[in-house]
């Protein structure tokens, strides 16, 4: 589920989701602007790698776990190092 296996395709694994979240923010967003951007870089590749909803918020509670991610005031930032 975090990491690619036979059953889950690299493109669908939390760590990769998480890195491509991380890559959209290059500023301060809501969740559902992040989730917009996502959906709009995944559409643009010519492979289907649509993901849900939900595994969107699995992938951000694992930024957020790991301390890559803060959210503050209904904003979603990257954490400082």
């Amino acid at each position: 589920m975090i990491l690619p296996t036979k059953h889950i395709r690299p493109e669908r694994a939390l760590l990769t989701i998480g890195a491509e979240i991380l890559g959209c923010l290059r500023e301060p967003m809501t969740v559902s602007r992040v989730w917009d951007e996502l959906r709009k870089r995944r559409g643009e590749t010519p492979e289907p790698s649509a993901i849900t909803y939900d595994w969107f918020i699995l992938a951000l509670d694992l930024l957020f776990i790991v301390k890559a991610v803060d959210f503050d005031s209904g904003v979603l930032r990257k954490a400082a190092t």
